[in-house]
């Protein structure tokens, strides 16, 4: 594999990336768009086709992607799975010397330190850079990075970020990427449930989803989870709940997220009540109605545990009731 040229890419070299499902995909194929030269391997026959047809070229394993790569990239579902196929799996080993590993999985914070000192004792460089805006933010190119590792590393890696994503912060050493993931998320679920819970309660008080919308949205009330995500149909059209809550960001990932930083919370000893229910209250959720929706239709649990309250009536321009 030689190193790509043109299309703004600086002349870098060839790009492993491993995991190519709806996150990695699209992110791999982004940077094949920008002209950079991409191997790819997925467990998934199906992954791998779909990656072949946006231009990646396909590998027979893991190992055989990284053999002559500059940076490889693993999107990967869990901890234990990056560990397991830096050291075990034989991707550190077979990587050239200063091979730059970025791992862009959310995993937990001591995971990631531990992925990071195995790459550097095997002679590489490396960062954890997880990432926010979903398959959405994937497919565009406007995902938001979050880096762990050392300045250098960082800025090595700057120019692929550019490419799959709209903004890059280093946030600190190994394992900071990790810890601002989770801390975001947790942020993310508590307002989701807070945003869902009020629109529950409006339904109760007799008001229309419309008319809160339209106060909360430009007021102190106002924030992602309402504005973008909004989890009752109709005030913003282009949010899951328009689309019988397909998953942006599915309800499981919610869970997962939720649960890498109730563990944090628990290690660090940080009394975050509303974390660790919000993690509780999505556990539940995606092991049952929620396995396979978008995380804000935790809504409809809320509403059926509140009695099963009607939503909302229907509303003219204005937001007054019709």
């Amino acid at each position: 594999m030689s190193a790509a040229t043109g299309n703004g890419n600086g002349g870098a070299g060839p790009v492993g990336f491993v995991g190519l499902g709806n996150m990695g995909g699209p992110m791999a194929a982004n940077l094949v768009r920008a002209g950079y030269r991409v191997a790819g391997f997925d467990l998934a026959p199906k992954a791998l086709a779909a990656a072949a047809e946006a231009g990646v070229e396909p590998a027979g394993s893991a190992t055989e992607v990284v053999a002559d790569a500059d940076v490889v990239i693993t999107m990967l579902p869990a901890g234990q799975h990056v560990l397991a196929l830096y050291e075990d799996g034989g991707l550190l080993a077979a990587a050239r010397p200063g091979t730059l590993f970025i791992d862009c999985s959310t995993i937990d914070v001591a995971d990631a330190r531990a992925a990071h000192e195995a790459a550097v004792r095997a002679g590489h460089q490396a960062l954890d850079a997880p990432v926010s805006g979903g398959v959405v933010g994937a497919g565009a190119g406007t995902l938001t990075f979050m880096a762990g590792g050392d300045a250098t590393e960082f800025a090595r890696a700057e120019p692929l970020f550019a490419v799959m994503g709209q903004k890059a912060v280093h946030c600190g050493a190994a394992g900071a990427g990790q810890a601002a993931k989770i801390c975001n998320n947790m942020i993310l679920g508590i307002s989701m449930i807070g945003v869902s819970e009020a629109f529950v309660l409006g339904e109760r008080l007799g008001l229309s989803h419309q008319a809160l919308y339209d106060v909360a949205s430009t007021a102190s009330g106002q924030c992602w989870a309402l504005s973008v995500n909004c989890p009752v149909p109709g005030p913003v059209p282009g949010s899951p709940a328009d689309h019988g809550y397909r998953p942006g960001f599915a309800a499981p990932l919610m869970a997962k997220d939720l649960g890498l930083a109730a563990n944090a919370v628990r290690s660090a000893g940080v009394d975050a009540e509303l974390g660790l229910r919000a993690a509780a209250l999505y556990a539940a959720f995606a092991e049952g109605d929620g396995a396979a929706e978008d995380f804000s239709g935790i809504i409809r649990t809320i509403r059926q545990r509140s009695g099963g309250t009607p939503q909302a009536p229907a509303t003219e321009q204005n937001g007054t009731p019709a």
